[in-house]
């Protein structure tokens, strides 16, 4: 039997039943293969067998909900795509590992300011609060808006406990228990598992912010301190000079 193309785009309940099974078709493409890959997340660890990639300390976490609160990824992305192009503006390509504690992960795909993927310790703390206070002071051709509240602002973290249990729920390794911290000791050493222990977290927080100081003012802690924060941890976890050329395309 033969179909016109024309009788199935008059036919709303065929065209609806046609619709569902290609996109149904494609999406079992898709997903179907993910359950038999072993390592979608690429194995990344330190010298000393660590685990490279760790979840965002509490002020950091601070710092990336201010980044989403203020809209930044509508202009920014966090995915260097692997051409060639881009290698040579931003660096190496984004892993997966990189967002495996991002919820949801701030990868995005407009571009009206420069992928952030790799910016952490590209320019200095003060670089970074003057541009988020006048762009146009270090980059005159910037469009981007001016951020003066993020000075203004004293970050509240009151509730930096109940932020990290949550967390904790969807898989950041946060510890809370002596079994937890002693995990997170091995995987991740030692420093940094004082850095994830829900426990101390206030203390945690105030003592990056302290060692850190961000906005340069030293009197307060401020929003503008958090976001900052979070942009210079931003691609500074991975050392790409200790694996071999093509190491990370196994797992693609």
């Amino acid at each position: 039997m033969k179909f016109k193309h024309e009788s199935i785009e008059i036919n709303a309940g065929l065209l609806i039943a046609l619709t569902l099974i290609v996109v149904s078709i494609g999406g079992l493409v898709e997903i179907v293969p993910l359950f038999f890959i072993n390592e979608t997340v690429e194995q990344v660890k330190k010298a000393d067998g660590t685990d490279a990639i760790r979840p965002y300390s509490p002020l950091e976490s601070y710092g990336r909900d201010i980044y989403v609160r203020e809209g930044c990824f509508l202009c920014h992305s966090q995915m260097i795509r692997p051409f060639r192009d881009e290698h040579l503006r931003y660096g190496h390509y984004s892993l997966a590992a990189e967002s495996q504690y991002d919820h949801p992960f701030q990868w995005g795909s407009k571009r009206t300011g420069p992928d952030l993927a790799r910016v952490g310790r590209k320019y200095s703390n003060e670089w970074h609060t003057q541009h988020l206070l006048k762009p146009r002071s270090v980059m005159p051709d910037s469009i981007m808006p001016n951020y003066p509240w993020l000075m203004k602002n004293t970050l509240d973290y009151s509730d930096v406990v109940a932020r990290m249990k949550a967390q904790k729920t969807v898989g950041v390794p946060y510890s809370e228990t002596d079994e937890e911290y002693d995990l997170n000791v091995k995987r991740f050493g030692k420093d940094i598992a004082d850095r994830l222990d829900i426990n101390y977290a206030e203390n945690i927080l105030l003592k990056q912010a302290e060692q850190g100081n961000y906005d340069g003012d030293k009197t307060r802690l401020t929003e503008m301190d958090a976001l900052v924060a979070y942009l210079q941890v931003l691609g500074t976890m991975v050392d790409f000079k200790g694996y071999k050329e093509g190491y990370f395309s196994e797992f693609r």
